[in-house]
Formats: structure tokens, sequence, C-alpha cells
């Protein structure tokens, strides 16, 4: 309740002469505390100086000392003193008096008193009267009363009447630091719902009201002002308002702070924080713990704090719990930790269920846990049952869930969209959805797009080896992406382009990863390459590994090389592991070859 002292006249209560003069309005005073104007006051209150009465009450009032003031209370209330009215109902109220208090306030609130209106309608409200509670909270907060704009505000929007906002901006616009904040979340909310634009300038408006309440103060707006901050990349400021809040006792902001920490490598700073959110009891904060302790391998000390996170409410904590058992091997403990937590709704541990029930070979088991966690949004789990379906033949509604999960940015389910559309002949959908998965880093997406560009590029011309031709097409780009990362049949591709092109150097570089990686084209074309250099003892290595790899062309080109040198047997040798291998012409060649190195050994 206001604590008021400003000297005014009763109107309009049929109970006091109205005095001449004019009425100030000195709005909650402030305690001097100074021992000499005390006794002043009261000099002039015994001398029947009603504004001293007043004033010297509100300072004994505002002390706690309930004796002290009420006479002089008293006093200036029988003199007229609306101030005086109001405070007398505060004290009163404090003593457990409410309906005595609510008297005084009325007679306060008719005379103009713009904090006994506020108190008088918080005293309906507690009440139950909403009708007069906003009747008495109007009546305050049109005088400018902040108190009252705020209490009105709040009660309109627990009605859900539009005009709260404009009352709650109003005690905000005042300085109030609670309305501050809650027209801030109101603003955020608004942002979720609306277009880009009108987004925007919500969140940016919030911002400053998250700005102002946190700067008076107000630990959870300095909360969301970190949170905005940090998505924006401020990560200093954001540091600066998620420490001053968690200072304040706020252990979203604490837990916050210990992620920023990490993120920026002080793992001991963060846990410092993350240890004091846990024991606040933050669920967050406490998995994080958990998760800082299983990587530093103290699975004991991890499962301590999942299991605390858990009895703060954190599913969160069942699923690590599960994780945790996953990676011990210990598979039923698991799957009853990912049970507490898919039953609670937590979809990743439902889909890590449905993996796990999978991997038992209960496929019947398996599905309706996937079914579950992809409605619910889990991107994995759509792609599971993707999977899940291909394996069963059903292609249509694994092609179905591939493109559910492919449409959320899934890589590996947009490379499955795009290999079912090639197959289709859809080959524009299937470059849409291979683009996709190539910009999300697939290399089997990156070749397969280039492979699909390829064959529609006209011809090159032909290029004399050695001469560079600098200019590459975008398939070659797709297929220099998926070679850098490791694929091989990419690999072999850019150096066969490259070759084509006349760099030698490129080519040879290119089929040289290949081969050392397992390709046996890559080994074939290697040794063409080095055949042609003049580095036929070279060559021969390559194309031996080839050959042993099942390379039917390799195995002819052995067979032509020891022939040639004289050694018929081991060309021989070559020759009918040729046949053996293939392709047709490859062993109809190499039949010729044998069957004439054959005749030569046995004459």
């Amino acid at each position: 309740m206001d604590v008021m002292g400003d000297k005014a006249t009763l109107f309009e209560s049929g109970r006091f002469v109205t005095p001449s003069g004019e009425e100030p309005s000195r709005d909650e005073m402030t305690d001097t505390g100074d021992a000499a104007e005390e006794v002043r006051l009261g000099l002039a209150a015994q001398s029947g100086d009603a504004e001293a009465a007043s004033v010297l009450g509100a300072m004994l009032l505002r002390r706690g000392d309930l004796d002290g003031a009420e006479p002089h209370l008293r006093a200036a209330t029988a003199a007229g003193d609306r101030a005086a009215a109001n405070n007398l109902g505060v004290l009163l109220h404090q003593r457990g008096y409410p309906e005595e208090a609510a008297g005084w306030w009325r007679i306060a609130a008719v005379a103009g008193s713009a904090a006994a209106g506020h108190a008088l309608g918080r005293y309906h409200r507690e009440r139950g009267d909403e009708p007069a509670a906003e009747y008495w909270l109007r009546q305050s907060a049109e005088q400018g009363h902040v108190l009252g704009a705020y209490a009105l505000a709040d009660l309109l929007e627990h009605r859900g009447d539009v005009g709260a906002e404009h009352w709650m901006r109003a005690a905000a616009e005042r300085g109030h630091r609670e309305a501050a904040y809650r027209l801030a979340r109101t603003l955020d909310r608004a942002a979720g719902r609306e277009e880009e634009a009108g987004a925007d300038n919500a969140v940016a408006e919030a911002e400053q009201w998250y700005r102002q309440a946190a700067a008076r103060g107000h630990r959870r707006a300095a909360l969301h002002l970190g949170a905005i901050l940090e998505k924006r990349g401020e990560l200093k400021e954001a540091g600066r308002w998620y420490l001053t809040s968690a200072k304040d006792g706020e252990a979203r902001a604490a837990c916050a702070l210990g992620f920023l920490l990490r993120d920026a490598g002080d793992a001991e700073s963060a846990a410092v924080w993350w240890l004091r959110a846990a024991q606040d009891g933050d669920g967050n904060a406490a998995n994080a713990l958990g998760a800082l302790h299983a990587e530093r391998g103290e699975t004991q000390t991890a499962e301590r704090w999942y299991r605390a996170a858990l009895d703060a409410g954190d599913d969160n904590g069942a699923y690590n719990l599960g994780l945790l058992c996953a990676e011990q091997g210990r598979t039923a403990q698991a799957e009853q930790w990912y049970r507490r937590a898919a039953y609670a709704g937590h979809r990743e541990a439902a889909n890590a269920l449905a993996i796990l029930l999978l991997q038992g070979g209960d496929t019947t088991g398996a599905e309706p846990w996937f079914s579950k966690a992809a409605e619910a949004g889990s991107v994995d789990a759509a792609f599971n049952l993707g999977i899940l379906y291909t394996g069963r033949g059903e292609e249509a509604e694994a092609l179905r869930w591939y493109e559910r999960a492919a449409a959320a940015g899934h890589t590996e389910a947009a490379l499955q969209v795009g290999i079912a559309r090639l197959r289709e002949g859809e080959e524009q959908e299937a470059e849409r959805h291979l683009r996709c998965a190539a910009g999300g880093g697939s290399a089997e997406a990156a070749y397969r797009l280039a492979a699909l560009l390829d064959a529609r590029r006209p011809p090159d011309p032909a290029h004399e080896l050695g001469e560079v031709v600098h200019e590459k097409t975008e398939c070659e780009e797709w297929y220099e992406r998926a070679a850098t990362q490791g694929h091989r049949r990419a690999q072999v591709r850019v150096g066969m382009l490259a070759a084509a092109r006349g760099d030698v150097v490129e080519a040879a570089r290119w089929y040289r990863a290949a081969a050392e990686a397992g390709s046996r084209n890559g080994a074939f074309n290697l040794g063409l390459l080095l055949a042609r250099e003049g580095s036929e003892p070279e060559a021969a290595v390559w194309w031996t590994r080839a050959a042993d790899a099942g390379h039917g062309r390799a195995a002819l080109r052995l067979a032509l090389v020891y022939t040639r040198r004289g050694e018929l047997a081991e060309g021989q040798k070559w020759a009918a592991r040729a046949v053996e291998l293939g392709p047709a012409e490859v062993a109809e060649r190499a039949g010729r070859l044998r069957d004439a190195l054959r005749e030569e050994l046995s004459a």
C-alpha cells in the first residue's frame, strides 16, 4: 500500500470542513530521517498544524512506528488532510483491520488521492470484486499514479481485455520496472505471431523495455535481454546481463552464463555457474554438469547430476541417463530411462528407444516409437522411419517420411528423396533435393548431382595431354566437393575430367588419392596415366593393385606388359585372370592372348 505525504483537503466526504487555499499534489513523500526536522514537525503538530501532523505521521509510518504515527495521522485526517487519510488506511491495514482501512482509503480516494484509489482498488480485487477494483484503479491510473496504472493493467490482462497493454505501457513509461518487463514479454510473444518486418519491430521494442527493466534491477528482464543479445552475437554484453541477473539469484541466467563461458573455452568457470544454478533447482544446469563430468569419464558424478536434473522436473535428465547407460553397454537400464523420458513426451528419447528396440530385432516395437517421435517433430525419427519402411520394401511410405525429414533439413533424407526421384525420371525434383543434400555436406549427393549435370552437358573438345584448360564446369565443381570429402568415385571422375582438360598433374593427384583409398578404377587410371608418361614399371604396380581388387582391364594390361617383357608364364596367368574378371570384350581379348601364350609355352 502507498504511504502518502501530499497536503490536500477531503472533498465531498460530508465529514470535513473544506479549508481555504489551493491543493498541492505532493506525491509519496521522501523520508528525510532528520531528527531536528522530526522535532520541528512534532512541535508544529502540537500547535494544530495539520500538514505537519500528516508529514510526521508519514515519517513514523515509514519507520515502522505504528503507535507513534497513528495519533498524528488521525489528527491530520480529522483536519481534512487526504494524504493522512490514505496513510491511516495503510496503518490500519498493517495492523490487520482491512475493512476500516478501506473506509479511510475511500474517503481519501473520493477526495482525489490517486494513491488511495490504488490501495482501494487492490483491496476490492483481493476480495474478488473486480468491477469495484477496476473503477478505483482506473481513477488512480487516470490521475497518473504509476502503481494504479500497473495494477489496472494487471487486472485487465487477467480478464483478457485489450486495454491492458495501454496501461502497462503507461506504467512502464513512468518507470515501473515490472510493467516494463511484462510489456516486453507481451511484445516478445507478439513477435512470434507477426510477419517478419513486424516481428523485427516488436523484438526491437521488446529489447528496449527489457533494457529499461534490467537497468532498474529486474533480474528476469536482464536474463531475457542477455538472451536477445546472445542470439544477435553480442556475446560480451549478453554475458554482462547474464552475470547481473545471476548475481541477483536468477538460476536460468547462471545456467546461460555457464553455456556462454563453455563456448568461450572456459569450462571451469562454466561449471561454477552451472553448480550455482543446479543447486537452485535448475534442471538444465544439472544436465550440463552431468554432460561435463561424462566427457571427463566421471560417470558416477555425471549420473548423480542427471538424476538431480530429473528430480528438478527436467525430462532431459532421464534421456541423458539413457545415453549414459547405453554408452556403458547397460542396455536394459538405457531402455528403462529412454522409456521414462519418452512417456513424458521427450521426442529424442522416443527415437533413441526405437533405435534400441530395432537393434534388438524388435521392429514391431520400434515402429510406434519412431512414429511418436516423428509426429512430435523429431527429424531423425522421420528419417529412421524412412529406413524402416525401405527395409520392408514399402517404398512409397518410406519416401513420404524421407520427404518430411528432408523438408526439415535432414541431409541424408534429401539424398534419399533425390535418388528416388532419379529412379522415377523426375530430374528437376531430383536435382533440387540433391542440391539441398550436397549443400548440407553429403559427399554422395554432391557426386550424384555432379553426375546428373555431367550427363546434360555437351562433350568437351579434345585436349592434348599437358595442354591445360583452366575453365571448370559446375559439374566438375560438385565432383571436386565430393572428392575433397573422400568420395572415391568422385576422385576418379575429377581425375578423368582433369585428364580430359590436359592437366596431367591434377589428374594423377586425384587418381592416386582414389587408388590409395582402395579404388580399383583409380589405380587402373593412374596406371594408364603413368604408362603414357613412360613410367610403365610404376604403372604395373598400380595395375596389379587394381587387378587384385577385381579389375579385369587392369589384369589384361598386366598380361600385355609381361608378354612384352618375355615373361610368358606371368602373362598367361594375368590373361587367365582377365578372362575370369571380364567384362565380355576384355574376356574375349584376354582369352585369345591366353590361348596364344599357352601354345607358345607348350611349343
